[in-house]
């Protein structure tokens, strides 16, 4: 392995866990979640080069994640082979895992923008660093927040 492809393979091992994360957000579909996974790891790869340091690599990890599935979301037609994932984050029964799944159908009625602005809230992730990650100011990042949380209350748990 050359030097490009170590180090990777490291970012994605460090970070592989939130680029699932993003996907799970964009779709309730095992196979397309895969699908999703696989096709931001293929834009991390054709970005390395072009990543220059001057913000966070994980913010530009955040930045590459949420516009690929936006993007395949639009699209809608994902022609990939499925990556293996032997883990499913979701299948447990418990109250903590219902309410997890009652907020995740609820993100995922919102529009992509909001769903990714939403996501990147609830990882903890600064207003500051969401404006740079998303290309908003943090401004807006907090009065779209508030418009969100507004609507999530207001929806029903069907």
């Amino acid at each position: 392995m050359n030097t490009l492809q170590t180090e990777f393979a490291q970012i994605v091992k460090e970070n592989k866990s939130t680029i699932y994360t993003v996907c799970y957000m964009f779709s309730k579909d095992t196979a397309e979640v895969n699908d999703l996974f696989q096709e931001v790891l293929v834009n991390l790869w054709k970005g390395m080069n072009t990543f220059k340091g001057r913000s966070e690599i994980r913010t530009w990890i955040y930045r590459i994640a949420l516009n690929t599935c936006i993007s395949m979301d639009r699209k809608k037609k994902i022609k990939t082979i499925p990556l293996s994932m032997d883990a499913n984050l979701f299948q447990d029964q418990d109250e903590d895992t219902k309410q997890v799944k009652l907020l995740h159908n609820r993100i995922n009625k919102l529009q992509p923008f909001d769903k990714a602005i939403v996501l990147l809230w609830l990882e903890n992730i600064s207003y500051d660093e969401i404006g740079e990650i998303v290309g908003i100011s943090t401004k807006n990042v907090a009065s779209r927040l508030f418009r969100i949380k507004e609507k999530l209350r207001s929806m029903s748990n069907d």
